[in-house]
């Protein structure tokens, strides 16, 4: 017998009764007009921001074949494809090859990333990958897990570099964070969706499509681009953070896959960087590796300018004044960029959704 939850509404119900006003924020709330339908709400705001940065410190890329142009995907009919096994592996290598320090990839499941890897080792991949870095790999045993983390940091941090596999829905993706130069590129093979022969999706399915209107098609792409943003934004944990995002399957060319990406992914992704081959990503990495290499001079960045600023200013002087209260301080001093409006100027801010 199997208990599970449907209706994730029932767990936030308490806190819309309880308080008044409440915020959701997140860096991987996308699509934003899924939730007020889960959740059961009437939404009165729905923003999402942009991240401000000094320059473009992601470099997010959509792999859709090899060198050798056969086409890149996890389908169940495809992935078993030696030339689609074999392509992913070269996709690898060749990344090890360019990236100093850490490089995450992850599977869709715990068994693709067995028999991949199985497959790798025949085809003489992983000795290929050993050259540059060191490998380390995500077990269902969490105490061998949390050893293996400890032992790709000790590795990135002494300059030998290595590289972490890992799975969609595991331990790593969803509460690990590879920051700084544990995570200087992030691998994403294939699509995370979820087990569709699952009862439990199959009854959980059933039950959004007769209560709150979501087909199956729509939930399951949505659920699959969640994971996958969780998963590449491991690498981005603050402003100072810098990566690769190589999203290696044909189908994230597809409007209903890459739309459901967050804001802060998709407005990086370039319209001729969505359908690349494994060669011209590399050229593409190595590019974007130079360029932040260079010498930069960091300018502060608003998100009012300076007349915006004032014109702020001027309008709550002006309500103020209406209302009878003076709000014109002693002196000929007046309020500093940083002294405005509450909220009006935030500083190098990450604005997460």
């Amino acid at each position: 017998l199997q208990f599970a939850c449907l209706d994730a509404s029932l767990a936030m119900k308490p806190v819309f009764e309880k308080f008044r006003t409440v915020i959701l924020t997140s860096g991987t709330i996308s699509p934003l007009n899924f939730y007020p339908k889960m959740l059961d709400f009437k939404p009165k705001i729905l923003k999402s921001f942009d991240m401000t940065m000094s320059r473009d410190l992601i470099c997010p890329l959509i792999v859709t074949k090899g060198s050798n142009h056969t086409s890149l995907s996890s389908k169940f009919e495809e992935r078993e494809d030696t030339q689609v096994i074999k392509n992913y592996g070269n996709l690898l290598v060749e990344v090890c090859s360019l990236i100093p320090d850490g490089i995450v990839c992850f599977f869709t499941s715990y068994r693709f990333m067995e028999d991949i890897v199985l497959r790798w080792n025949e085809m003489n991949i992983l000795n290929k990958v050993l050259e540059h870095k060191l490998l380390f790999i995500e077990t269902k045993d969490v105490a061998q897990t949390s050893i293996a983390l400890d032992n790709f940091r000790r590795a990135c941090d002494i300059g030998r570099g290595a590289v972490f596999f890992s799975v969609a829905r595991g331990k790593v993706a969803e509460g690990i964070d590879f920051n700084g130069h544990y995570g200087r590129a992030v691998l994403m093979y294939g699509i995370p969706f979820q087990y569709t022969l699952s009862k439990i999706l199959r009854v959980r399915l059933d039950y959004l499509r007769e209560n709150y209107g979501i087909n199956e098609a729509d939930f399951l792409n949505f659920d699959a681009m969640r994971q996958c943003a969780q998963c590449v934004g491991r690498i981005i944990r603050s402003k100072q953070d810098y990566g690769v995002m190589i999203f290696a399957d044909k189908r994230y060319t597809r409007n209903d896959k890459k739309e459901k990406l967050p804001k802060w992914i998709k407005d990086q992704i370039l319209s001729h960087d969505t359908n690349l081959s494994t060669d011209v990503a590399i050229k593409k990495i190595d590019s974007f590796l130079r360029e932040l290499a260079q010498p930069f001079k960091h300018n502060p960045k608003f998100l009012y300018d300076e007349h915006r600023i004032e014109q702020i200013n001027k309008e709550r002087m002006e309500k103020t004044s209406q209302d009878g209260e003076n709000v014109i301080p002693s002196g000929d001093s007046k309020p500093t960029a940083t002294e405005t409006v509450e909220g009006a100027v935030v500083q190098d801010q990450v604005m997460a959704e």
